[in-house]
């Protein structure tokens, strides 16, 4: 924990915004260099234009790349774009429109050329596509969600209206950096950019929402709601959902700010507008027994921070277990045999929780994009992550959006609050006295180039020991139990506890989540032994 986390940021811990921008066009990629290449995470490709890892290079490379794969896959629709609030996206935007344009796409942006969270761009691709089936529609979202200010990053959602899957972005970062490699000769640009139409995202968003959420109880019983943005692209989203609902909403800040200057410093002391962690969410905490309830989002509203008097800053784990087993009492209109889904690194209290409803659990590997065919079909009606991002469907049991909803999980708090009479924070209470408090956390063990190859490939086989924390395993998996997807790692579970480890894709280090029912004690045991058992499987498999 840096010294300074939780504490204001200071003039010195600002980007300079003009070098930041100067940077994106003045600085060249070197695709040579992995580090300044294209590569698609989990959520897009993401980096700095201070970095050389997002510059305009590589927008007009990926663009193009999306226009060739469009094409490929005959997808012959309108392509929705909308950017969030950090400085790199607007001009990364802009990017776009030249490139899209001059492709001959049809481009959706912004009805008042504003900021279009991530679920709201999901919706519109998805309600779209309901009316349009021989036309269909995809998307661009031009965010790095809750990284800090320096950062820029650069998504795309097929048709499904979810991340696209590993083929997808495996071809088009492969074809992005060819075209970098060939001195972009292959992408086509248009200065010309009064084609590009206009949507009204939010609108729609907005009054969509009476159809997956009870907010009528929410305004009846009075709820007192505050919403932080922290600076992000849900800013107009709140305002609108107030007013139009006449709930008792107020937008705790509405300031907009590339620098984020109003930010506390997180955990390791950078800014960055993660709605889950404590330290970021400190001067929001400030405000937590002025509303009945107080929600964060991060710059994209992908991701929910859930405030309460009686429990500050839910740990998201909990809250995922606390709104699984509302949703699945309160809404009748969801099939009784569809699934409910999580990471396989999310807590175990959901796996005790969905076992008590008698629900099917739906495990897959980290990452949302696994969880969009279910949601689309109806077979998963809800999809969460342990970082804080989360979807569920309409009540009627349609697909209301196939990417996290910040927005939509926050509201939920309220809506739980209204129809139960407790708080999310009361309720996790209740359910610990029930099924028992967890231990959970995520640290770092360093790993070598080398080594972490050795770990994304490792087999359940290939783990040797047969007990953990003084308790036999009882399972080794490098697939996930909800889809047989490889999960890049392994994960090893007893009847109490577990590990999972995972290589970084961005650091020299491999990340070991555990969680035990027996204690912070327990805890600390399976996270040594964890480590133990993973360097000796990479030993014997180097």
């Amino acid at each position: 924990m840096h010294e300074r986390a939780g504490t204001a940021a200071t003039p010195a811990d600002l980007v300079d915004l003009d070098a930041l921008l100067a940077a994106y066009t003045d600085l060249v990629p070197d695709v040579n260099d992995p580090t300044q290449a294209v590569a698609f995470g989990t959520s897009g490709h993401r980096g700095s234009s201070l970095r050389t890892s997002f510059n305009e290079t590589h927008i007009l490379a990926i663009t193009q790349a999306i226009c060739e794969y469009r094409a490929a896959q005959g997808i012959t629709g309108p392509l929705f774009i909308g950017r969030d609030t950090h400085a790199l996206s607007e001009p990364a935007e802009r990017t776009a429109y030249e490139v899209l344009v001059a492709n001959g796409v049809r481009v959706l942006a912004d009805a008042d050329d504003s900021w279009v969270p991530t679920p709201a761009l999901s919706h519109a691709i998805i309600r779209y596509n309901e009316d349009n089936e021989d036309d269909l529609a995809d998307g661009i979202v031009v965010t790095p969600s809750h990284n800090p200010p320096t950062d820029g990053g650069f998504k795309y959602n097929p048709p499904n209206g979810g991340p696209a899957d590993t083929d997808a972005t495996s071809w088009i970062a492969d074809r992005a950096n060819e075209l970098i490699a060939g001195g972009l000769a292959e992408v086509k640009r248009t200065s010309d950019v009064s084609d590009i139409e206009r949507h009204d995202f939010r609108r729609e968003y907005v009054e969509d929402l009476r159809n997956i959420l009870d907010l009528d109880a929410i305004k009846r019983a009075g709820v007192r709601i505050g919403a932080d943005p922290l600076g992000g692209a849900s800013v107009r989203y709140w305002e609108l959902i107030g007013t139009e609902y006449g709930l008792d909403l107020t937008v705790v800040n509405p300031t907009v700010d590339p620098q984020w200057g109003f930010m506390t410093l997180d955990w390791d002391g950078k800014i960055r507008m993660d709605p889950s962690s404590p330290s970021a969410m400190a001067s929001v905490l400030a405000h937590r027994d002025d509303f009945d309830v107080l929600t964060g989002n991060d710059a994209d509203a992908d991701r929910h921070g859930i405030v309460t008097p009686d429990g500050g800053l839910m740990n998201p784990n909990h809250y995922l277990a606390v709104a699984i087993d509302y949703l699945s009492t309160h809404r009748p209109g969801w099939s009784p045999l569809a699934g409910v889904g999580k990471t396989l690194v999310s807590s175990s209290m959901i796996d005790r929780v969905v076992a008590s409803l008698q629900k099917k659990l739906v495990e897959v590997p980290v990452g949302f994009k696994w969880f969009v065919p279910g949601l689309s079909d109806g077979s998963v009606v809800f999809g969460g992550e342990e970082s804080a991002g989360a979807s569920f469907v309409r009540r009627d049991g349609s697909v209301w959006t196939t990417d996290k909803d910040g927005i939509l999980l926050a509201l939920l708090a309220a809506e739980i609050i209204a129809v139960t009479g407790k708080t999310p924070s009361a309720r996790y209470r209740e359910l610990v006295a029930e099924f028992g408090e967890p231990a959970y956390e995520r640290i770092d063990a360093p790993a070598t180039p080398a080594q972490k190859a050795v770990l994304k490939k490792l087999s359940g086989d290939d783990i040797a020991a047969t007990e953990l924390a003084g308790e036999p395993i009882t399972a080794k998996l490098s697939h996930a139990p909800g889809n047989d997807a490889p999960i890049g790692g392994v994960k090893v579970v007893t009847e109490s506890a577990w590990f999972a480890a995972r290589p970084s894709g961005t650091e020299d280090v491999y990340k070991i989540y555990a969680e035990s029912f027996r204690g912070p004690e327990h805890l600390r045991q399976v996270q040594a032994e964890a480590k133990a058992i993973v360097d000796a499987a990479l030993a014997a498999a180097s």
